[in-house]
């Protein structure tokens, strides 16, 4: 099969670059598959197709731009020059731009690819029906509100004109099914990006380290992160590191540089900027804790599936979708109140004052990690395609045998 992967991809900034690395790092091992098209954003340096196994040819293609006007039509050349067996789209709302027509027009490329009839997947991370507007930087006006939520509902439409489309979290499939009429959404899990040896689940020598990782700045806060590890300094003397790992959402440039300004006067407090995807195992191996200071959630958290590869403790806010992620796929932490400073403090502090009770949560996310790695994921997808391809082919006799009976028909007649 010649697969074609429309994504984000390293060294890019654009939202879901991290998945789109890992499903091309999984898909290309696949037996079945005997070349992959990745159609991704352009970026300055290349793209890091570093892989340590043997796998089938990558063709790149860089072609589309994070708010340009184009991209459906530079995406749609592209596809019909490669002429691909089937297409993945690896999808958020913001995934073509966070100006709302480059968006827009970046989600009709699904429906582009039904009428080219092409077998074509979107992976959807996000739904709008589960996604605080305001929260997620998108808007606080209540009428513009309800325009989104049109507009919302429209792209979903076109987006579900895909032969399947998968979502990550299994009350996302009964949502769309009700509201859209539609029997086509496919439940596969996000996955763990990598399944690392089993840690020995100990810490380097120093300071424990509180880590956040993400792009910060609309419904990730790193305020809350910062209070509540300067609340525990006060209430003991355990020596703590703050680490910020990520960069800014691209709804709210300038945030990070505000939040170091802001809180320049706490001690051992570090911004790491962008991780690449190298840096990552030490930027999650040297953490006593994974903290996620959502304020909603937008799907499923990949930061959760890296945190249980690599056999980390974590604290969640007590919320809708992540709550129900961690129950489904076996992950186990401790849940704190959003926007709770005191609530978060207890919560990591519970964490650090007890090793034992670290290492507990830290084996049951590896062990959850483990149980859904990126290859079952992307063996998922490939038994959707040919499953997709039968039904085209089947429907293509259908229709061929249908026209001769019709013919036949005519000429008795």
């Amino acid at each position: 099969m010649k697969l074609a992967i429309v994504t984000a991809y390293p060294p890019s900034k654009v939202t879901l670059t991290e998945y789109g690395y890992h499903l091309v790092k999984h898909f290309r091992i696949q037996e079945e598959i005997s070349e992959l098209i990745l159609i991704t954003d352009v970026t300055n340096k290349a793209k890091d197709l570093s892989f340590e196994e043997k796998g089938c040819k990558i063709t790149v293609k860089e072609c589309w731009d994070f708010n340009s006007y184009t991209n459906i039509f530079r995406v749609n050349k592209v596809i019909s020059e490669t002429k691909p067996d089937a297409v993945l789209f690896n999808l958020q709302f913001l995934k073509f731009g966070d100006k709302k027509i480059p968006a827009a027009l970046g989600l009709l490329l699904p429906y582009v690819c039904k009428l080219k009839k092409i077998p074509t997947i979107s992976l959807l991370h996000n739904i709008l029906e589960k996604v605080d507007l305001e929260n997620a930087g998108f808007t606080k006006n209540p009428v513009l509100q309800k325009i989104y939520n049109f507009i919302g509902t429209t792209l979903t439409k076109f987006i579900l004109s895909s032969d399947i489309v998968a979502v990550t979290i299994s009350k996302y499939v009964g949502i769309l099914e009700k509201k859209y009429n539609t029997k086509n959404i496919a439940l596969i899990p996000h996955g763990s990006f990598e399944t690392p040896p089993e840690p020995d689940y100990s810490l380097p020598l120093g300071p424990k380290q509180v880590m956040a990782f993400g792009k910060f700045g609309t419904y990730k806060k790193v305020e809350i992160v910062i209070e509540a590890v300067e609340e525990i300094r006060n209430r003991s003397l355990e020596n703590i590191e703050i680490v910020i790992a990520g960069t800014d959402s691209p709804n709210t440039p300038g945030y990070l540089k505000e939040m170091q300004q802001k809180y320049s006067h706490v001690s051992q407090l570090r911004f790491t900027g962008y991780v690449a995807e190298e840096d990552v195992p030490k930027i999650f191996g040297d953490s006593a804790v994974v903290v996620f200071p959502y304020t909603s959630t937008t799907g499923s958290s990949g930061v959760l599936h890296q945190a249980g590869s690599y056999g980390k403790a974590v604290a969640l806010p007590n919320l809708g979708d992540l709550s129900v992620l961690v129950k489904e796929e076996g992950y186990r932490g401790e849940f704190f109140e959003p926007e709770n400073i005191d609530s978060l403090a207890d919560a990591i502090e519970n964490i650090l004052k007890d090793d034992v009770y670290r290492v507990v949560l830290s084996k049951a996310n590896y062990e959850a990690a483990c149980s859904l790695p990126m290859s079952a994921i992307t063996k998922m997808y490939i038994d959707y395609f040919k499953a997709i391809q039968v039904k085209k082919s089947t429907k293509e006799i259908m229709d061929v045998n249908a026209n001769i009976l019709s013919t036949e028909k005519r000429k008795t007649v």
